[in-house]
């Protein structure tokens, strides 16, 4: 297994520490453990470009861990009463719903793409948002809101590029995969 590939496991690893951190209120810990999963998140895929060891694997596992991990503390901060229901239901759903349809593509056969730099911005604008529920901040929600507006934008132009590369991939005689 490539270092990329053992640091996403690690963000695995990370989410039931997580969890029993928040569970037993020592939130600073948690809110360590957090963005210790988002520094690996960048790193594995800093190396696995510079390595060039970019997998299917990788590809498949780096934004099931991120999505899991952030589905685990929206359930935190909603339980914990920091996160209206709204939020949580849209967030979870979306993040639910990317999980499943990637799982959908790949037990099909079909082709996934890494994330674009619009995926890499709704992540970093999520990171901040959350932050700012967290810590309790002024206009936290309203901020979270925006993001989750332009995390559908983002989730319209994946969708829109994953069906272009697998009608393409469908048509094309000379790819044998």
């Amino acid at each position: 297994m490539s270092i990329p590939n053992r640091l996403t496991a690690v963000r695995f690893l990370l989410i039931p520490v997580f969890v029993a951190f928040y569970m037993a209120d020592r939130r600073e810990l948690a809110f360590v453990v957090w963005m210790l999963a988002g520094v690996t998140d960048i790193l594995d895929g800093y190396l696995a470009r510079k390595w060039n060891q970019v997998t299917e694997v990788g590809m498949m596992l780096d934004p099931l861990a991120d999505k899991l991990m952030m589905m685990t503390v929206i359930v935190s901060l909603f339980l914990a009463g920091d996160l209206p229901l709204s939020c949580a239901i849209v967030m979870f759903v979306r993040d639910a719903g990317l999980i499943l349809g990637a799982l959908w593509f790949h037990v099909r056969g079909k082709k996934t793409i890494p994330a674009s730099w619009m995926g890499k911005a709704t992540t970093v604008l999520y990171y901040a948002a959350v932050v700012s529920l967290y810590f309790g901040w002024a206009y936290a929600v309203s901020f979270l809101w925006l993001v989750i507006g332009f995390s559908c934008l983002t989730l319209v132009q994946y969708t829109y590029q994953i069906i272009k590369v697998n009608q393409r991939h469908a048509f094309d005689p000379h790819d044998h995969t």
